[in-house]
């Protein structure tokens, strides 16, 4: 039996790319889009045979045996993703001018960019020499926030700062933590030359949510978003 390969939001897709495939090897990948007008689960027929992808995992672990590649393709949307591991496959014949390797450059998705590499620092301040899947804010959308947060850090009130926050479209795995505090950190910033009252970090939605990538019901996080009244016409989204 094939693995599904159709996420059914975001969140699900970004967590079974970097949760599930990158800590096992799947590194070399190519991406494309469904052209319109065309049915996506054609597209899927179409690759998923073309490669052999999304193979059970007893038939993967036959091929790893035999030191064979595996591949493995996700959709969501009309964007997808064929992924590879270390071996013979014919992907790396047919796609060699569009593979690129993870590890050297981000799969770049829906305002993430999803790489693979080396711990920073432990916890007791020495080298991380595991490799590890890292999930940020692609620059580009992190500036355009700094500035979108930086202009309404004293145009807005506090409750109205925090509802922006936690609307924020991005999960915070580990980098991502990081670069909202640093946006929080720049807010409050503003806010104290301005003589407002600065916000505490509990306004950041600090806690992932796990889910199911192919299920089809809505992240929890997606449906209270969903159950919000828009507060701005240029809302960060």
């Amino acid at each position: 039996m094939e693995c599904p390969c159709e996420t059914t939001s975001i969140e699900g897709f970004v967590q079974l790319v970097a949760c599930n495939l990158l800590p096992h090897g799947y590194w070399f990948y190519v991406t494309g889009r469904v052209p319109d007008g065309k049915d996506p689960r054609a597209v899927d027929t179409k690759l998923v045979g073309k490669y052999a992808a999304n193979l059970s995992p007893p038939a993967r672990a036959a091929r790893k045996r035999r030191g064979l590649a595996n591949v493995r393709y996700v959709r969501h949307g009309r964007f997808f993703v064929l992924l590879a591991t270390r071996g013979e496959h014919p992907f790396f014949e047919q796609e060699a001018a569009s593979i690129h390797d993870i590890r050297r450059v981000p799969l770049k998705f829906s305002g993430y960019w999803i790489s693979y590499r080396r711990g920073q620092r432990t916890r007791d301040g020495r080298s991380d020499p595991a490799w590890h899947a890292h999930v940020q804010i692609a620059p580009r959308r992190f500036q355009e926030l700094r500035a979108y947060f930086a202009e309404m850090a004293t145009r807005w009130s506090g409750s109205r700062l925090t509802l922006e926050f936690y609307r924020l479209p991005f999960e915070p795995y580990a980098p991502i933590r990081r670069q909202m505090l640093r946006l929080l950190r720049e807010v409050n910033v503003r806010r104290k030359r301005a003589g407002r009252k600065p916000l505490p970090f509990e306004v950041l939605p600090m806690r992932r949510r796990i889910v199911r990538p192919f299920s089809v019901r809505p992240p929890a996080r997606a449906q209270a978003k969903a159950s919000q009244p828009p507060v701005s016409s240029a809302s960060a989204s």
